[in-house]
């Protein structure tokens, strides 16, 4: 069976806290959901904004190959006229195939949000949803509040449903809007819907018989994706969510797992397989462009979603991968990794090497040893596979240092009311040769990080293309105060390459300057190798 993906990313997931989308952002991620797959993508309440009304002007003229755009509304007002109505006028003026038009399932909301009787609710849906129809649009009709005011009262609930579907809707959308409904819940109204409709002579879907059934869940019960399946099992064929499930309070239904869940899991036809192995470039697309960290536990598409840590996991699916895997995580463009730590064995060290192209030579008993020894002094690898990297050549018994540190002093000073000035001074080894160089920066690391790139440089000048791009300090241990060890984890990069490595001590200098070596020695040391590769 087809179940129609609806995105509202566009128009509820920008009520998230701290999300906002420009016209050009709300473009891209449009063409992006349209090259995925998905069947609406609602753009916006073109009444409410000139923003949201620029976007259905421009989308227009956008080659979707795929999804059909919705402008979103609400029915007309109390005691007016969908002719006089600026919402429903500004509907009109947006010029898209759909129309999704919100209106109240409950008697609470009408009575005392609405402040309305409830024969007029009703008018103003049946109307509303008539006056597009008329005009020739699809109509989908949201009902908000329907599952809070279907346990308040049921029969009125049901009479908006039957009012939208005598009008001409072309989809019924029963909405969890306050994300408190549990699954059999869910299930069970669905089916009295589903009761209430055939009554009434309308079956689900059924051409020129009668609307289908949708469901918009949110997630403050941490139970959208349970509700949106649940609701699909009952018989919706209509499941509206947001990428990532971003949206106002806790969220909206998150889409991504949906859709891996549906077609994975259930047999049902969402999108094509093709489409279905960009989940993870999407949803991460679509974080990008909105400003926000991807979600790196987010099943199915998060970067730990597949990473495996535990000895015994990682020998199992060493052998097995679906031991202790769900699915295969290239359907969904994801990707399985080893993590290494305290809690590793041989194997994890053995296979996260082979990721990474090494060849431990045997010495996987001494890296994992070091490994562990480190972790137990407040290191940690796990983020930080640029100094596993690094542990992993260093144990070579042919590996060269390209530098070696002798010593160095940062200072911090302050005089009376003026700057704090960072200055550092560091003695290194190149080969034979021996430099001693002193730089000013803007924090002790930054003054580090120029002393020993001034002195480096001179010898390998592809080291200006690496850069420092984000600088963490976490503390270990709290409860010891400030004589609690910081760990500094640093992240390095060199155009689409980057790479992250850590550090750890009671001074945070000292933390610093470990990171920092082994970011600057990485790529040194990965040249090297490339070049002994070749040569041989």
């Amino acid at each position: 069976m087809q179940i129609l993906l609806y995105d509202t990313t566009l128009r509820d997931g920008t009520q998230r806290e701290g999300l906002s989308l420009s016209v050009e952002d709300k473009l891209k991620i449009a063409r992006e959901l349209d090259l995925l797959g998905v069947h609406y993508i609602e753009g916006g309440w073109p009444g409410s904004n000139p923003k949201d009304a620029e976007f259905f002007q421009r989308i227009r003229r956008a080659d979707l190959r795929h999804a059909r755009v919705a402008a979103f509304g609400s029915t007309r007002r109390a005691d007016a006229t969908c002719d006089t109505d600026a919402n429903i006028q500004a509907l009109v003026a947006a010029e898209t195939p759909v129309v999704t038009l919100v209106g109240k399932s409950s008697t609470l909301h009408v009575e005392q949000v609405l402040e309305t009787t409830r024969q007029e609710n009703l008018a103003m849906i049946a109307e509303s949803v008539a006056y597009f129809k008329e005009r020739g649009k699809e109509v989908v009709y949201d009902a908000e509040h329907f599952f809070d005011g279907y346990k308040l009262d049921a029969a009125y609930a049901l009479a908006t449903l039957t009012a939208a579907a005598h009008a001409g809707a072309d989809c019924l959308v029963l909405c969890d809007t306050n994300g408190g409904s549990l699954p059999h819940e869910v299930t069970e109204i669905v089916q009295a819907v589903q009761r209430r409709l055939a009554n009434e002579g309308f079956s689900n879907g059924a051409a020129g018989r009668g609307p289908t059934l949708g469901i918009h869940t949110h997630n403050d019960g941490a139970l959208a994706v349970a509700n949106a399946l649940a609701a699909v099992r009952a018989g919706c064929v209509h499941v509206q969510g947001t990428i990532n499930g971003y949206g106002e309070r806790c969220g909206n239904m998150d889409l991504i797992p949906l859709i891996a869940n549906l077609q994975l899991k259930l047999g049902y036809r969402c999108i094509t397989p093709e489409q279905l192995r960009r989940l993870t470039e999407v949803s991460h697309y679509v974080a990008a462009v909105a400003n926000l960290n991807p979600d790196t536990h987010a099943p199915f598409v998060g970067h730990s979603a597949f990473a495996h840590k535990g000895g015994i996991h990682v020998a199992a699916v060493a052998k097995v991968p679906d031991s202790y895997q769900h699915i295969d995580p290239e359907l969904v463009g994801n990707r399985m990794r080893v993590v290494v730590s305290e809690l590793s064995g041989r194997g994890n060290v053995r296979m996260r090497a082979q990721e990474l192209g090494l060849d431990l030579n045997g010495n996987e008993r001494v890296v994992l040893q070091r490994i562990k020894e480190l972790e137990n002094r407040g290191f940690q690898f796990e983020a930080a596979e640029g100094s596993f990297e690094m542990l992993v050549r260093r144990a070579a018994p042919d590996y060269e240092p390209p530098f070696e540190l002798l010593d160095f002093t940062v200072v911090v000073s302050k005089h009376g009311a003026g700057d704090i000035i960072s200055q550092a001074m560091v003695k290194l080894k190149v080969g034979n040769e021996v430099m001693h160089t002193a730089a000013e920066g803007d924090g002790p690391v930054n003054a580090l990080d120029k002393a020993i790139r001034k002195a480096l440089l001179p010898h390998y000048p592809e080291l200006a293309d690496v850069q420092l791009v984000d600088y963490k300090v976490r503390i270990v241990d709290e409860h010891l105060g400030t004589a609690a060890r910081p760990r500094v984890l640093i992240e390095s990069a060199r155009g689409e390459e980057r790479w992250s490595t850590v550090g750890c001590s009671e001074n945070i200098i000292e933390a610093s300057f470990m990171a920092l070596w082994d970011s600057l020695e990485l790529p040194l040391a990965r040249r090297r190798a490339s070049c002994n590769a070749h040569r041989s």
